[in-house]
């Protein structure tokens, strides 16, 4: 057991820095090049946080762990809302421009819907895996040319983004070094972490898709949680949401595409409907607050929170 949790805690460890660093190195090339802060924002970081569950995934379903694979992006976007976006109003309540999110929150409940149905009906292949990936690229193309036609407010909160994790001190040859090195940390920290997980299932009786929505979950979404943190209390707490909803939109386009087109995979029947549901509802509730309310106060983070304590002991008494 002892061997189990060493895996698990190098692996996280591994995904935390490796991810970390590859995002800051990513961002000093970027901002070397003269690439827009827009971009940065929409692709380096928005998406860049996502690593680490790209790469869990990724192996998982390599190592013939679907489960664990598809667990693992169900998990994480129930977790980014219930877990993340509650920890981040605990910490500072989260304002909200709702003009700032109509068109992500619209790109975001399209996404989330297919990549439910696409999990709801068992078996995804590599052309789900395609349809997923240029839902992706086609979202991309079209904030980048309506941002050069218009700077909106979304825009704005792609740019601050950018902004919380802005490298300029580093040289050439440490942007370099960072993205190399973050990124050969995150491919071992995902195989240390995806054979630690399914060490842990057997030890524990339980299905790896329960590992995957649950250790796996929470601990792939540890870089989410520190940029949202991190955006809060600089009082940016738009890109805090921003990050959340754009994070949860790659998961299922990106992390599920990219999953799909390299280790097509059939659906274990231990991710139930419950488990898609909830995934439903808590985007439901990120767009809602994101659309109506002015902020997500500390309450309604209190209330997230608890929501997410709720679904992990109903998750864990269907598991055993």
């Amino acid at each position: 057991m002892l061997i189990i949790l060493i895996s698990l805690l190098s692996g996280l460890i591994l995904l935390w820095l490796g991810g970390e660093g590859f995002v800051r190195g990513s961002v000093a090339v970027a901002t070397r090049l003269n690439v827009s802060q827009l971009m940065i924002g929409l692709i380096l970081v928005g998406f860049g946080t996502s690593l680490p569950e790209l790469m869990t995934s990724v192996t998982a379903a390599l190592a013939g762990t679907p489960g664990l694979a598809v667990g693992n992006v169900v998990g994480s976007n129930i977790a980014n809302v219930l877990l993340i976006l509650a920890v981040a109003a605990l910490v500072k309540p989260v304002n909200s421009r709702p003009e700032a999110f109509y068109r992500d929150a619209t790109a975001l409940a399209a996404a989330t819907i297919m990549g439910a149905a696409f999990i709801f009906f068992g078996d995804i292949g590599r052309i789900h895996g395609l349809i997923l990936l240029a839902g992706l690229a086609a979202y991309i193309v079209k904030v980048y040319w309506a941002e050069r036609q218009h700077q909106s407010p979304a825009g704005k909160v792609l740019m601050g983004e950018a902004q919380v994790v802005e490298s300029k001190s580093e040289t050439w040859l440490m942007a370099i070094i960072l993205v190399i090195g973050g990124l050969a940390a995150v491919i071992g920290g995902a195989w240390l972490f995806v054979s630690g997980a399914t060490k842990l299932a057997l030890i524990w009786g339980v299905s790896k898709t329960f590992i995957g929505l649950t250790v796996v979950a929470v601990g792939t979404s540890l870089p989410e949680l520190v940029i949202t943190v991190v955006a809060s209390l600089r009082g940016r707490s738009d890109v805090a949401l921003g990050n959340i909803i754009g994070s949860n939109m790659f998961n299922i386009l990106g992390v599920l595409g990219v999953t799909a087109l390299t280790a097509p995979f059939e659906v274990p029947p231990e991710l139930s409907i419950f488990d898609l549901l909830v995934m439903l509802a808590a985007t439901a509730l990120l767009i809602v607050s994101a659309a109506t309310d002015k902020r997500v106060t500390r309450w309604e983070g209190g209330g997230l929170l608890v929501g997410y304590v709720a679904y992990m002991v109903i998750r864990t008494s269907i598991a055993l």
